[in-house]
């Protein structure tokens, strides 16, 4: 079977456009021949990849199994090249990397600042999204390195190292009735106006078990999947919520904001970096691992 490259680029490309004029124009091919390509493909599959609904062109459940499988070889063709044009570019090339947001947001600034002043024909893109879909990045070879927040994890193909801590506290105001209390129990955290985070989040995630364990639920929660508009509506001293330790350091230096430990919190969490061990390990990955280790988190 004739699988090249552009064939499975156009199937990556049309599901994102949903339109082969747009294939077309990106890949910098006429409108027939992006058609003779997919045409082609699907009578090599033996079955439809695309249907046209409403002017556009949807995956059908077969073209969905097998954008998967397009999306993982087009990464990794990607990849070869850009491996091969570093060696041939020394002190030059490109570093993906992933972050959940809280160490994308009070971690990796000052280190991407660092690295970028050592290495300066370096180019960094960094993607900030929720811990799982860094993992589902570094699967799908989309990222060279994730920095994630996260519990203690396992995938097959993925090897992860800790660098830190990630401790979560119980935050709220200095107005807050808790600032007055030595003491704070589960029942009254759980009577007080709750805010959660999204429900993808793993803050989110280890909330909902500490509440599990508790047998108790929140009370009126407010849910926010913003970590500053979460620190913001705290000011108010209406309101608290479990938040990284991290993310909240500068506002309680500042006594804008108080943290507790959290009463009967039996989980842990860290900050891991993780990368996918089918991926080639550049040299530029090193650099920035290292760089990670020697930084004081």
């Amino acid at each position: 079977m004739n699988l090249n490259l552009i064939k499975l680029q156009i199937v990556e490309l049309l599901n994102k456009h949903k339109k082969i004029t747009a294939v077309a124009d990106e890949l910098g091919l006429k409108q027939p021949t992006v058609t003779y390509h997919l045409k082609n493909l699907e009578q090599q599959l033996g079955g439809k990849l695309f249907e046209s609904r409403m002017d556009k062109m949807i995956l059908t459940e077969s073209g969905r199994a097998f954008l998967h499988y397009a999306v993982k070889i087009n990464a990794l063709a990607a990849e070869a090249e850009r491996v091969v044009k570093e060696f041939s570019n020394a002190g030059r090339g490109t570093l993906k990397i992933g972050a959940s947001y809280v160490p994308a947001t009070y971690i990796l600034p000052r280190i991407l600042s660092q690295f970028g002043e050592q290495h300066s024909g370096v180019t960094i893109s960094l993607s900030v999204k929720s811990s799982p879909i860094i993992k589902e990045m570094l699967v799908s070879h989309e990222i060279d390195l994730g920095i994630l927040s996260t519990e203690s994890f396992y995938l097959p193909n993925l090897h992860n190292q800790a660098l830190c801590e990630d401790e979560l506290v119980l935050v709220f105001a200095p107005s807050h009735e808790f600032a007055a209390l030595s003491e704070l129990s589960p029942l009254s955290i759980a009577s007080a106006n709750f805010i959660l985070h999204e429900k993808e989040s793993s803050t989110r995630q280890m909330t909902d078990k500490w509440f599990e364990q508790c047998t108790l639920q929140p009370k009126a929660p407010i849910l926010l999947d913003s970590l500053e508009a979460i620190k913001q509506t705290l000011l108010s001293g209406k309101h608290v919520s479990f938040i990284s330790k991290l993310a909240v350091e500068d506002e309680v230096d500042r006594g804008i904001l108080m943290m507790r430990n959290i009463p009967d919190y039996n989980f842990h969490r860290h900050i891991f970096y993780s990368y996918n061990r089918d991926r080639h390990y550049s040299p530029l990955i090193g650099l920035f691992i290292d760089l990670l280790r020697t930084f004081r988190l």
